[in-house]
């Protein structure tokens, strides 16, 4: 029986990425949904994108777009040094290209720009690395870097009075337009968690892969989830993301 699956930030844990594959007993009729940030942190970012290239060859794979993928993208094209991104993971990525092509690096800048924004399915279930702000939804949205840089969907859930009803005038209208969100992005050590986490019809799969924590997937349909083992144990003497 085929599953759809969605997994949180990567940020260049491959090991971290193959062994929850792994753990969850992946299969070529599950719809893998990949939330975006699959670079910046651990020592090997191209890495997972030449993974992630070659497993859409044989699964069923949606490969959606992160803030850090973006920065990499950036940096790939125009070769700039953006301070803030090398602090934040961005070196280890850079480190990462080192010894690759041209053509190599060519192919990877098609990775990037093919990434999806959102993913929206017939189960009303909506996928992205960070949410929307349109109250209409997604497909209203005015700039894209909402889909992959915004942080208030996920805050507006955390706020969010748990006793409203969704016909409530006060239950804000952006939650009212899906069952449920699936989000990464904000990763959820912020709050003290470390295992994918509902706030109203909200899931956050970010679950702090790029620091000290595990990376996740979640059965979609059953929340039954699957955790690798703490990243920074699968690579010692690195720091991850700062």
């Amino acid at each position: 029986m085929s599953r759809t699956l969605a997994i949180g930030d990567i940020h260049g844990g491959l090991k971290a990425v193959k062994q929850v594959l792994a753990r969850a007993k992946t299969t070529p009729e599950d719809h893998l949904i990949f939330l975006g940030d699959y670079v910046d942190g651990w020592g090997q970012s191209a890495q997972v994108v030449d993974f992630l290239i070659n497993l859409k060859e044989t699964h069923n794979v949606t490969l959606l777009r992160g803030n850090h993928d973006d920065l990499a993208y950036q940096w790939l094209t125009k070769r700039e040094h953006n301070e803030s991104w090398l602090f934040h993971g961005g070196n280890a990525t850079v480190k990462s290209y080192e010894g690759y092509t041209d053509a190599q690096i060519n192919i990877h800048k098609l990775f990037y720009e093919s990434l999806e924004n959102y993913l929206i399915l017939p189960s009303n279930k909506l996928f992205a690395h960070a949410g929307f702000q349109n109250i209409k939804g997604p497909q209203y949205e005015y700039h894209d870097t909402a889909y992959y840089w915004d942080r208030t969907l996920w805050e507006l859930a955390c706020a969010t009075d748990k006793s409203l009803s969704p016909d409530d005038d006060m239950f804000p209208k952006r939650l009212k337009i899906f069952d449920e969100i699936f989000i990464g992005h904000t990763p959820l050590t912020r709050i003290g968690r470390s295992i994918p986490t509902q706030m109203v019809n909200v899931w956050n799969v970010d679950t702090g892969a790029a620091y000290k924590n595990p990376l996740s997937i979640i059965d979609v349909d059953s929340k039954e989830f699957w955790q690798s083992d703490p990243v920074h144990t699968l690579y010692p003497g690195e720091n991850g993301r700062n």
